[in-house]
């Protein structure tokens, strides 16, 4: 994504996207990480800090700004809804403060709850 400031043009790679959303979404009470269904066996699975950027998908809207859809596993008995609206809310704030891009809209599939 590009971005014109009065100083000149900023590149953000898409990995830069990824990495802040999957850091801000796991920082949020109740969620236990990002998760990813398995081509193989159709199962998913918990990823690790090193790659949760693989639960994130980054689109970029002609208007220069960004749609966000993250996959997540949360721990059992959470408020699904409570979860959802305080993961979309901070990475919209994070997401827009860290990059100055606009974010359209923040999408949370909880893919599995996470007992014990």
């Amino acid at each position: 994504m590009k971005l014109q400031t009065e100083k000149g043009e900023i590149t953000i790679s898409s990995d830069v996207f990824t990495n802040i959303t999957g850091a801000a979404a796991t920082n949020c009470y109740g969620v236990k990480g990002m998760a990813m269904r398995s081509k193989t066996d159709g199962l998913v699975h918990l990823l690790r800090r090193e790659s949760m950027g693989k639960g994130v998908k980054v689109t970029y809207n002609e208007d220069s700004s960004v749609s966000i859809e993250l996959h997540i596993m949360v721990d059992n008995g959470v408020n699904l809804m409570a979860v959802s609206r305080s993961i979309m809310s901070e990475v919209r704030y994070i997401v827009s403060r860290t990059t100055g891009a606009e974010v359209r809209s923040v999408d949370v599939c909880i893919d599995s709850m996470v007992i014990g």
